[in-house]
């Protein structure tokens, strides 16, 4: 993760996998299978507040050991035991300790809505041309600098800050 936080202390982080054409999932799963970027993600949010839409959450299927879960779902009804659910990005910002930092991770729309907020992004950058239906945002490269890049098998591991 990357040192350097935002203004008043908090860094938002998207932690993301993405294909060559920015799919991240199809039909509510991960359309490729690299152990080694499961291990990357697991590295990059352990111990931090996780925020994610309640179809990533389904996806997982359950709370992740070692990070908190906030989904955000409009259902009202929705409760999961060891998730606290919100119903909004900025309830889940409300929520989440100021001066901690915060993961994103996921689904488009929350990637898409946290955009401007994101302070940071550690993308996945999988060698593959795949079919989906969620994609990753596209961003504006000239606002953001490249920190670090790492090569993974079939893919590249690549930290991105604000500029």
């Amino acid at each position: 993760m990357p040192s350097e936080s935002a203004p008043g202390g908090r860094r938002v982080v998207a932690v993301a996998a993405y294909a060559r054409n920015r799919v991240i999932g199809d039909h509510g799963r991960i359309p490729w299978h690299i152990p080694e970027d499961f291990a990357h993600f697991k590295r990059e949010t352990m111990g931090l507040t996780m925020v994610m839409g309640r179809l990533t959450y389904d996806s997982i299927g359950r709370p992740l050991p070692g990070r908190r879960t906030i989904v955000i779902t409009r259902n009202r009804d929705w409760r999961v035991d060891g998730v606290e659910v919100v119903h909004s990005l900025e309830d889940a910002l409300a929520l989440a300790d100021p001066s901690a930092d915060l993961v994103v991770a996921g689904g488009a729309q929350v990637y898409a809505e946290a955009m401007p907020l994101l302070t940071h992004q550690v993308l996945t950058e999988v060698d593959l041309d795949v079919p989906g239906d969620a994609f990753y945002p596209e961003f504006d490269r000239a606002e953001w600098r490249e920190t670090r890049r790492e090569v993974g098998p079939g893919c590249e591991w690549v930290w991105w800050e604000r500029a």
